[in-house]
């Protein structure tokens, strides 16, 4: 199989400069990022599905290409891919008009809040951790002989409760 080398050459320069524009801070840019690296996904797919050849049916042959038969999957795979990528259009859209009446800065800041978080995380006893339960040692965070403590008593009290110990 032969490929194309303008083609290849258009979908380098389509996945860089989406991941350029990816890179950057404006949300916009991002967005549209997205939507670059997508359609160069979409022509690394059609230089995937061979060469051309006569339409996928049967008794259409054309001359050029004889009996040789286009491969149908990629095409189908793309035009998917087409209908996925306009409905991210238009949800990118919606985000970016969003995003004018709300705020009028393009620019994703750092967030304060993921500041914050990060440096008590730092200080934090290891019991603070996300990946600690209950039952963890507060001082080390190490498991202790409780287990977890969210074993069928923890689900099963609430119940016997509410109906007075029977079921």
């Amino acid at each position: 199989m032969e490929a194309n080398l303008m083609l290849l050459l258009a979908t380098g320069a389509l996945v860089a400069a989406g991941v350029y524009l990816l890179l950057d801070r404006a949300m916009t840019k991002m967005l549209m990022g997205i939507l670059l690296i997508g359609n160069g996904a979409n022509l690394l797919m059609l230089q995937a599905g061979g060469p051309p050849g006569s339409p996928p049916i049967m008794g259409r042959d054309v001359a050029p290409y004889g009996e040789r038969i286009a491969d149908p999957l990629a095409q189908g795979m793309i035009l998917t891919a087409i209908v996925i990528s306009m409905a991210l259009t238009a949800f990118i859209l919606t985000l970016a008009y969003r995003q004018y009446r709300y705020r009028s800065a393009d620019i994703i800041e750092d967030d304060t809040e993921d500041a914050a978080i990060a440096a008590i995380a730092t200080k934090a006893p290891a019991s603070a951790s996300a990946d600690m339960d209950a039952s963890a040692d507060p001082a080390t965070g190490r498991a202790t002989k409780q287990g977890d403590s969210f074993g069928p008593r923890f689900f099963e009290g609430p119940v016997e409760d509410a109906t007075g110990g029977q079921r």
